[in-house]
């Protein structure tokens, strides 16, 4: 018995490790609100990956599970093994969708909750806006943190209060967890964001917009 214990503390100390090294600078938020059809979505994908981003979420605050699920599993037949799919908020379509982990946030399931549906080989990410929440992150389960809003966003009906470069500083020195800034980051701002500390900017607006040109130019700009 105490021997398992020892091996399954292993197998996930082997697996942080590991995710921390795959960490990229860039970090797309696949936002179905910014897209105008399902289509739309799967074509920027391409340009995305094609680009060379290697890590992106789907995140939708829309659509039933159903539909979600249809989505996400077409993303999957899209992608296949070019790129990370983490989904949002949603544990069980992680899952049924064989995307690679989960990302949520404060008002979601628990880290510790989501670890236990999707096993200890999947990514798990979660929120943080604050010290505080940075703080209880570092002790769960989760593969990185994300903080944020860094800078003003548009992507959140009622978004929590901007921590700006600041507090990616103050999040870097409370974890070793790798550590996504997240919010308002723009091909203009997301170097000073890395400087501050981030291990890695998760972009949803400055994304959309000529996906395969602006994908390009965040990737030469974070190099």
């Amino acid at each position: 018995m105490y021997l398992s214990v020892l091996e399954s503390r292993f197998i996930y100390i082997r697996e942080i490790v590991s995710r921390a090294k795959l960490m990229p600078k860039l970090y797309a938020i696949l936002d179905t609100s910014c897209f105008s059809s399902s289509q739309a979505l799967f074509e920027a994908v391409e340009q995305f990956v094609d680009a060379g981003i290697s890590l992106l979420q789907y995140r939708n605050k829309i659509d039933d599970p159903r539909g979600m699920l249809a989505d996400t599993r077409e993303l999957k037949k899209h992608i296949g093994n070019r790129a990370t799919l983490m989904m949002n908020d949603r544990a069980d379509l992680c899952l049924a969708a064989e995307f690679d982990g989960v990302h949520v946030g404060q008002d979601d399931l628990s880290p510790e909750s989501a670890r236990k549906i999707v096993g200890p080989e999947r990514w798990l990410g979660i929120s943080t806006h604050n010290p505080e929440q940075v703080k209880a992150a570092d002790q769960t389960s989760a593969d990185y943190i994300a903080v944020g809003p860094v800078f003003a966003t548009t992507s959140k009906t009622n978004p929590d209060p901007v921590i700006g470069l600041d507090g990616v500083r103050r999040a870097r020195q409370l974890t070793r967890k790798p550590l996504v800034a997240i919010g308002g980051i723009t091909r203009t701002n997301c170097r000073s964001v890395i400087e501050a500390g981030a291990d890695s900017v998760a972009v949803i607006s400055d994304l959309v917009r000529d996906p395969g040109k602006s994908a390009e130019e965040f990737l030469r700009i974070l190099r």
